[in-house]
């Protein structure tokens, strides 16, 4: 709240705070516009029967589309196509030789990935479009409930709304970029903060007041409250968290002057992989349910799917949740942190840890500190991940939570960097107190 009052009472951060809130109303008002061609009326008729569970991937996307993308209007699509395709960049560091000079390059490198970046979400855009209004036309988004959201089946028709919902999603990349460039937080990041909002809270308070008034359970809704505001402290705490591992820097002569003799330290989060591990896991686990919606429901490979792999309470579903999240985070972990370039670097310019070789031996030993720590971090993402499953299961309860093992780590998340790039940009504007403490500091005195 300090943080918050300061920044507010600073004229230039109080220029960005509103402007956030501006592109965040945009952000919100488009996630309520149809888009043309879809029978908004039915398409209400169909989200109110519709019961979808946030950590599947239908329920993924809608959650990061603010409930944009069940409504199917200009914004259905979110930053899901953005995020995915950042995420594919990343990934294809490893594969292609090139991708990894440009994030080496530095700046301009990465201006370059940035760009890869853009195309890839326009094309995943249209991609991710059709699927959705395809599923959509034949009843397999709304779990066949109805059928009759799109009347008009042309292409024409479906080839105009394809591009309407690509522009949306090219719309809100560029208002992101410009939350990043003019505002505070990362863009993107916000974006999904306020998106995941804008749905939880009412959900949350439906569990106690219900979906009519009558019909709610106030015990439930305090146990699960309080259990949420735990968990985010709980991992407020392990984000914070860091392994410091202490660097030498020896003493270099560079013409006439000396450098180099310091001490620093190298910091390793708990959690190095985010909340990547839970999505990829998530994502995957929904794709035989996809493809089970468009067989016979009466076949026996569909009836135990949706038996066991469309029910997060099922001990298959559990299983392999658990197993992918523990891979993806020491996959993921293994291509963002690389012990060899690290070791390498440090012995470029002269660093190396206390006791430990530089080189390769220094390399084995950042090695094994991080296998210790995703072993941690995995256990970390199994407990937060799998605590919604263990309440619903627990509190008997009809519906799935409002908020997941996902929803929880982005919250957090977001809401300690956006917390502190304000606070670092607050300090800024009031470095004159160091200066001038006790005085006015307009006017310097």
């Amino acid at each position: 709240m300090r943080t918050l009052i300061q920044a507010l009472k600073t004229k230039e951060l109080r220029k960005k705070i509103f402007f956030v809130l501006f592109i965040i109303i945009i952000y919100r008002i488009g996630s309520f516009i149809p888009t043309p061609g879809v029978d908004y009326k039915v398409v209400q008729e169909c989200v109110a029967t519709l019961s979808s569970n946030q950590e599947n991937f239908v329920g993924l996307v809608n959650l990061f589309s603010g409930g944009a993308m069940l409504q199917l209007s200009i914004f259905a699509l979110g930053v899901m196509p953005y995020i995915t395709a950042s995420i594919v960049v990343q990934l294809l560091r490893v594969v292609i030789p090139r991708f990894e000079a440009l994030h080496k390059e530095g700046q301009s490198g990465e201006t370059k990935l940035t760009q890869y970046t853009r195309y890839l979400t326009i094309g995943l855009a249209v991609l991710q479009s059709t699927t959705i209004l395809v599923t959509a036309r034949s009843g397999a988004l709304f779990n066949y409930q109805c059928s009759q959201v799109i009347p008009d089946g042309s292409v024409w028709n479906l080839v105009v709304m394809v591009l309407i919902m690509t522009g949306g999603t090219g719309l809100i990349m560029w208002m992101a970029e410009l939350i990043t460039d003019k505002g505070i937080g990362q863009g993107m990041s916000v974006l999904i903060f306020m998106s995941i909002c804008s749905g939880f809270l009412p959900q949350l308070w439906e569990i106690g007041w219900g979906s009519d008034g009558t019909d709610g359970d106030w015990k439930k809704f305090a146990i699960v409250v309080s259990v949420l505001v735990v968990i985010l402290i709980f991992v407020d705490f392990v984000e914070l968290c860091q392994r410091r591992i202490p660097v030498q820097y020896t003493r270099r002569m560079i013409g006439r002057k000396m450098y180099g003799g310091s001490s620093t330290y190298l910091p390793l989060k708990i959690n190095m992989s985010g909340v990547i591990p839970p999505i990829f896991a998530s994502s995957i686990l929904a794709i035989p349910t996809l493809i089970a919606q468009f067989g016979n429901s009466e076949q026996s490979w569909v009836t135990w799917i949706n038996s066991n792999l469309a029910n997060t309470t099922s001990v298959w579903y559990i299983a392999l949740y658990a197993l992918m999240i523990v891979f993806f985070c020491f996959f993921y972990t293994s291509i963002t942190f690389n012990p060899d370039e690290t070791a390498d670097n440090m012995k470029q310019y002269g660093g190396f840890i206390p006791g430990i070789r530089a080189g390769n031996a220094t390399s084995r030993y950042l090695t094994y500190v991080m296998n210790r720590l995703n072993t941690v971090g995995a256990v970390y993402l199994l407990f937060v991940a799998l605590i919604p499953t263990v309440l619903i299961m627990a509190l008997n309860l009809n519906s799935t939570l409002p908020f997941g093992g996902t929803t929880i780590l982005i919250i957090a998340g977001v809401g300690l960097d956006t917390l502190r790039q304000a606070k670092a940009q607050t300090e800024q504007f009031q470095y004159a107190g160091f200066l001038f403490e006790g005085t006015d500091h307009k006017e310097g005195k």
